[in-house]
């Protein structure tokens, strides 16, 4: 009888760690069943696999290597889903919500102004899918792709896809390995590396949506934020670089010093307007050296949780979640509501191909794109 109930509560353990059995009892929370993304999208087989370490866990689809759950513990040590996602992969493949959550950008991250750019002589065009731009690498992005799993550990998931030349207009077939790694000091580690047979542009990025209180925990513009960044590149109505880089300094611009993310986003200030909120790429104070540096800080005092982000990039997007309107469900079943939600996705600047003065996203062949963009969480 004893080996029976033992046997049993193996069985549950499994369970409530869905199908991909990588997690060694460290769970300890409510997955998405993996079934509801196992399928084919473009004749590749598509899953659902499930990270653990330290105290934290994460479920990945290689459908657009998509973050769909993390779970993170607050400071009494009960364990919440931090990130905004949906529970089936129908929703993602089929979107008619907000389409980026959890998942990489590009190959070309934020946006081309009026989908153009010129390369080695030559204009190419690419999709205009959001208001007369293209956004986050246009309608066939790496988010919208199915991923070849390359390699699956208890802690750590490596993908690889290849972007093929003139899709969606951009040059160039782009071969990128992306690795996810959850650490034993309660890190969320990705990390890109990329190449191309022919001039190109490549910026990619991480499209997670956070809340400290959980998905759908209330609003967040009580979490505070610091930013190691002292300049902005302002943007026109349409949310394009006018090229331009102008300091924070006695703006509702400046985190560097922290400062609640609603104690000044009504002000009344263009570049606020332009954004319904915080929109906007900040420079951060830092050489473009390659060392990855510890540049922002979001802490939720009600829970204690906290969420620093290093990187090797030379800026970051801080959006504030201004176009959720609560008309869609994430995968619990409540409303992904108006600020509610937190992107901090480092990278290059937006639109850098279309001006000069930013920093340049062009990739050639024998070139190697590198990008590391470290989320450490822990409670204060």
């Amino acid at each position: 009888m004893k080996k029976i109930l033992v046997a049993l509560a193996a069985v549950a353990v499994l369970a409530s760690c869905g199908e991909k059995k990588h997690c060694d009892g460290c769970c300890g929370v409510e997955l998405i069943k993996a079934e509801n993304f196992q399928q084919e999208v473009d004749g590749k087989q598509v899953d659902l696999y499930t990270l653990c370490n330290g105290d934290l866990t994460m479920q990945v689809t290689n459908f657009g290597g998509r973050v769909v759950s993390l779970w993170a513990p607050d400071r009494d040590g009960k364990k919440a889903d931090i990130v905004l996602g949906y529970e089936t992969l129908d929703r993602y493949v089929n979107n008619t919500g907000e389409r980026f959550l959890g998942a990489p950008v590009g190959r070309v991250a934020n946006r081309i102004g009026y989908g153009k750019f010129t390369l080695e002589g030559k204009e190419y065009n690419t999709p205009l899918n959001n208001n007369g731009h293209t956004l986050h690498g246009g309608l066939k992005g790496i988010d919208m792709l199915v991923w070849d799993v390359m390699e699956v550990k208890p802690e750590s998931i490596t993908l690889h896809l290849v972007v093929p030349d003139g899709l969606d207009g951009f040059p160039g077939n782009l071969d990128i390995t992306m690795k996810y790694a959850l650490t034993a000091d309660n890190e969320f580690v990705v990390t890109y590396s990329a190449n191309t047979d022919a001039p190109t542009v490549c910026n990619l990025s991480h499209h997670s949506f956070f809340n400290l209180k959980g998905e759908a925990g209330g609003t967040i513009l009580d979490h505070v934020l610091w930013m190691k960044a002292d300049r902005i590149t302002p943007t026109d109505a349409a949310l394009i670089p006018t090229g331009e880089v102008l300091p924070v300094e006695g703006t509702p611009f400046d985190f560097r010093k922290p400062h609640t993310i609603g104690e000044r986003i009504e002000a009344d200030h263009e570049q606020l307007k332009n954004g319904k909120g915080y929109d906007l790429n900040w420079v951060l104070e830092r050489e473009d050296d390659g060392q990855v540096l510890n540049i922002c800080t979001l802490y939720e005092p009600t829970s204690g949780r906290a969420m620093d982000v290093a990187t090797d990039q030379v800026a970051i997007q801080f959006y504030s979640g201004n176009f959720f309107d609560g008309t869609y469900n994430g995968k619990y079943g409540k409303p992904l509501k108006f600020r509610e939600s937190v992107a901090l996705e480092t990278q290059k600047h937006p639109d850098a191909i279309n001006h000069d003065g930013f920093p340049s996203t062009v990739l050639n062949p024998g070139e190697q794109y590198n990008h590391v963009c470290i989320y450490k969480f822990y409670t204060k």
